[in-house]
Order: structure tokens, then C-alpha cells, then sequence
């Protein structure tokens, strides 16, 4: 007795479930959508109108605004703004130095603390503090501890470096005005400086700077769940920055309060000013300070992406109409619609029955799309724009694209006389790799474009990829188990008359009963 051993093939996947599976999952994201409450799109400043800031550099003594440094400050706002997702702003200079942001809807106050803020980071030894108001008799108030625990008042003993003038300067100063409260003051990071706690409760002579935010490789926001579950900015330092945080820290930890604290000084203002009880080696660093997610996130990449190379003040903050973007959109969504018909006409008239699957291809790649729209609208903030919307319509000849490639390889493996199920597979091998590399090179060229481009070009950039890849999930998913449940269906296994796969459809006889040669 002989027994034959041959290579096991594979099973293949059943088609039924894989469309099932890839239905259920649309469901679910609709589910979760609805749950969510985005029913809408998200719209871009094109389409939905939005907030101008028009900033204008501040200048010394008449001194000529730097093109250079306005070109470095635009590209630094256009990273924090970029920074709050794909939001579609607009950020440019004028040759009068102002630099122009704009952002789709009402969100003036965030956009003005995003983008105006120099972000000049410094860490600076407190030499004295006191409280906000201005003084009128003594610089600041002190209290000693003595052996017994108890409290008593003290004249301040401050330590050298604070001279006359700037005594003079601390007892005026009163935080509490809002006015004092500003930032973007002059900073010399090589001077004492006056500065005030960001909510004016209290004030400060600080010594020179020893680290400067230059120095800070990293930053992120983070939850702080030691300090009643706030937010907390983490900085990791350079190696120079390490260095010279370690120092600082190793110093002022032998001194008297409050010598042994450091204050972190943001745009001329203090964050907050922590004591150090032991020397910080390590290269890390956190600063808190009560902030929101939003505070933590805005303040994480002010740091992250650098200090602006000069000061800027608001000149004006203009809403932007959506008059006109509406127009556009009617007429965007007008052109989509007809290209979208033009297609199915052609995929009816040309391919009969398999048209059904275009159909249902389109109908499921929109819907994908769609709802990748509504989504990623909520979770990275994705808007969309006429760029984009051209960048959707693209995608329809991508989808296109995609199943006529495969239904020509179908076609072809039928008409060299391959029964319509084994067509199916043999086709797909055959158009497979085609589609992988056609879908690919508009990958690549859609991330380009993405990393490279500004403004309404990465909208269009980021679209094209989106739907790119929701054509691979459609193609894979839906398109190809959905001709292979019809390959079992008589009608278009035994070649109908409609059904696309009929001889005179594939060419194999004339009209007349012939071969064609």
C-alpha cells in the first residue's frame, strides 16, 4: 500500500465573514461617532471662515525689524500651531515684518497665548521674595523659625547682588495690576532680574540666569496624579543643559530659603518656583503650576519647538467670513458627485453585472472615508478644506483604479478559458501586486508632499494618503470577497448576458457565432 504526501494549501478565508467583519467594524465606528457627537465635519478656515492675528515685531530705539528672525519666528508658530493637529492655519509675513496667523474658527484668546509668546525659558536662583502688591515701607517681609518652632517676624537680609535699585524697583513693582503682568519683558539673562508670579499672588528678585529653554532637548505634557490630578510639563535637558541644571541644584541647596529655591521664568514671568531639596543630576525637570490639559499641551510645545528669536504684540484680530468657502464648497461638492456618477455610469455600461461591486465599493470607501473624517476631527483636531476635499475626490479615481485593474486580470484568466472561480483567484494574484504599487506611490507622494508643503497642500496631502489607504482596506476587504461570493452565483459563473462575463462581453465571439481573431 502506497501513500501520496503533497504540499498542504492554504484554506482560504471565507469571503462572507470578511465583508461581515468589515461591516461590523463600520458600525461600530459609527457607533462610536454618534457617541462621541461628531455628526459633522469639522471644516477648515476656507469653508467654515475663522480668526486673523495679525502680530507686529517689537522694536527698540528704531531699530530695523530683522527679516531673518521674522522668517525663524514664522516657522517656529507655524510648528506650535501645526502642533494642535491638522487645523489647515495660515501663517505668513508681510514685508513690514508683520507676521499673519490663521486658524479656522473663533479661537482668538488660544491662538494669540499659542503663537505670541516668545517662549524665552530661563532658570534663575530666587534671591528674595515677596508678596504681589507694591510695598510701601519695606521691600518684603521675612519670618525665622526658632529652636522652639515658633515664628517671628525679621528684617530681610538679602543676599549680595541686590543693590539699591533694584530694592527700589521690587518695592514698586505691583503684581497684582495686570498690566505688570505681561511677559515679553526685557530678559537679560545676564542681569538680576523683577518678575512677577503668573497670577500676580507674588514677586521676585532673581539672580542671572544659569539655564537657558535652548538647553531643553525635550518637553511633554503629562498628568501630575501627585497634585490633585493636574497637569504637569516634564523637560528633559542636553548634555550642557544637564550640566549646568546640576550645578544650580547643587549650590542653592545648602542655603536658606529663599536662596535654595529655582524659578522657572517663562517670558519674563514666573511659572513657578520650587524649592530644591537635593542637587538634580539626572538631565530632567517638571514644571507645574495648576494647569489645564490645554495650558500643559500649549506650554509643552512653546518649549518643544523654541523660543521666538524676537517680541511680538498684537496689532489686530479680524473673524474671517465663510461666504465665500461655502460657495466653493457647494461647487467642490458639486464636482465630486458628478465625477462620482460619471463612474458608476461607466462601471454599469462597461462591466454590466460586476458594476455592482464598483458600486458597492465606492459606497463603502465613502463611508470609510467619512467617518475617518468625523473621527479624526475629534481626536487630532483634522479639518476639511477645499484642498482636501480635491484630495477626496482623487481618491475616487484611486478607488476606480483599484477594481479595474482587477476585473481586467479576471477577465483575462477567463478568456484563456479558466473556469470564473478559479479566475478569481488566479486574477487577484495578478492584479494584487499591481494595486499594492499603484496605492503605494500615491502613499509616497502624498507623505511628501505632507512633510514638506505648508498650508492648504498638506490638506490635500494628508487627504490623498487617507483615502490611499481606506482604498487598500476597501480593495482587500470588501472588493475581492465580494467577486468571490458572485463567482458562485450561476449568473455569473455561467457567463449571463448581463452579467459582464459573457463571451461577447469578453471579446471571445463576434455577434455572428465566429471566433474573433
Amino acid at each position: 500500500m502506497s501513500a501520496n504526501i503533497s504540499k498542504a494549501t492554504k484554506k482560504p478565508a471565507n469571503s462572507g465573514r470578511t465583508i461581515a467583519a468589515l461591516l461590523v467594524i463600520l458600525v461600530a465606528f459609527a457607533a462610536l461617532a454618534i457617541f462621541q457627537g461628531d455628526t459633522k465635519l469639522k471644516l477648515g478656515l476656507d469653508l467654515r471662515g475663522g480668526t486673523s492675528v495679525t502680530l507686529a515685531p517689537k522694536v527698540v530705539n528704531g531699530a530695523k525689524v530683522d527679516r531673518a528672525a521674522v522668517e525663524q519666528a514664522v516657522a517656529i508658530i507655524r510648528q506650535r500651531v501645526n502642533s494642535l493637529g491638522v487645523a489647515e492655519s495660515e501663517v505668513s509675513s508681510q514685508s513690514n515684518g508683520d507676521i499673519i496667523v490663521s486658524v479656522p474658527g473663533n479661537s482668538s484668546s488660544r491662538v494669540v497665548d499659542l503663537v505670541g509668546a516668545t517662549a524665552q525659558l530661563r532658570f534663575r536662583q530666587v534671591l528674595a521674595v515677596g508678596t504681589g502688591n507694591a510695598a510701601t515701607t519695606a521691600t518684603l517681609s521675612s519670618t525665622t523659625t526658632s529652636k522652639s518652632g515658633k515664628v517671628s517676624s525679621a528684617a530681610p537680609t538679602f543676599p549680595s547682588g541686590v543693590t539699591s535699585a533694584l530694592d527700589t524697583a521690587f518695592k514698586n513693582l505691583d503684581c497684582t495690576v495686570a498690566a505688570n503682568r505681561q511677559g515679553g519683558a526685557i530678559d537679560d539673562p545676564n542681569q538680576p532680574l523683577i518678575s512677577c508670579s503668573r497670577d500676580g499672588a507674588s514677586k521676585y528678585i532673581l539672580a542671572p540666569a544659569e539655564v537657558e529653554g535652548s538647553q531643553v532637548a525635550k518637553a511633554s505634557a503629562v498628568l501630575d496624579n501627585t497634585n490633585g490630578n493636574g497637569w504637569m510639563v516634564l523637560l528633559t535637558f542636553n548634555g550642557a543643559g544637564t550640566s549646568a541644571f546640576g550645578k544650580m541644584t547643587t549650590r542653592v541647596t545648602s542655603l536658606a530659603s529663599p536662596q535654595n529655591q529655582a524659578a522657572i521664568v517663562l517670558d519674563g514671568l514666573v511659572v513657578s518656583a520650587p524649592r530644591i531639596n537635593e542637587a538634580i543630576n539626572s538631565g530632567s525637570a517638571q514644571i507645574t503650576g495648576n494647569f489645564t490639559q490645554t495650558d500643559s499641551t500649549d506650554l509643552a510645545n512653546k518649549l518643544k519647538y523654541g523660543a521666538l528669536p524676537l517680541s511680538l504684540s498684537v496689532q489686530e484680530i479680524n473673524q474671517i467670513s465663510p461666504t465665500l468657502g461655502s460657495d466653493q464648497l457647494h461647487a467642490g461638492l458639486l464636482a465630486g458627485l458628478i465625477g462620482l456618477i460619471l463612474v458608476v455610469l461607466y462601471s454599469l455600461l462597461y462591466y454590466r453585472g460586476l458594476g455592482l461591486v464598483s458600486v458597492g465599493s465606492l459606497l463603502v470607501a465613502g463611508s470609510i472615508t467619512y467617518l475617518s473624517f468625523l473621527l479624526l476631527g475629534k481626536w487630532i483636531g483634522f479639518t476639511l478644506t477645499l484642498a482636501g476635499i480635491a484630495g477626496a475626490i482623487v481618491s475616487i479615481g484611486i478607488t476606480a483604479d483599484s477594481f479595474i485593474v482587477y476585473f481586467e486580470r479576471l477577465r483575462d484568466e477567463v478568456r484563456e478559458g479558466r473556469s470564473l472561480r478559479t479566475a478569481v483567484a488566479t486574477g487577484w494574484l495578478r492584479a494584487r501586486r499591481t494595486i499594492l504599487v499603484a496605492d503605494f506611490v500615491s502613499l509616497i507622494a502624498a507623505a511628501l508632499l505632507y512633510f514638506f508643503a505648508v498650508g492648504g497642500v498638506r490638506g490635500f496631502a494628508f487627504t490623498l494618503g487617507l483615502t490611499t489607504f481606506v482604498d487598500l482596506i476597501v480593495v482587500f476587504f470588501f472588493t475581492k470577497p465580494f467577486v468571490t461570493i458572485l463567482s458562485r452565483v450561476p449568473f455569473y459563473a455561467n457567463g449571463g448576458t448581463l452579467s459582464g462575463l459573457s463571451a461577447k462581453s469578453l471579446g471571445v465571439v463576434a455577434e455572428t457565432g465566429k471566433d474573433v481573431l
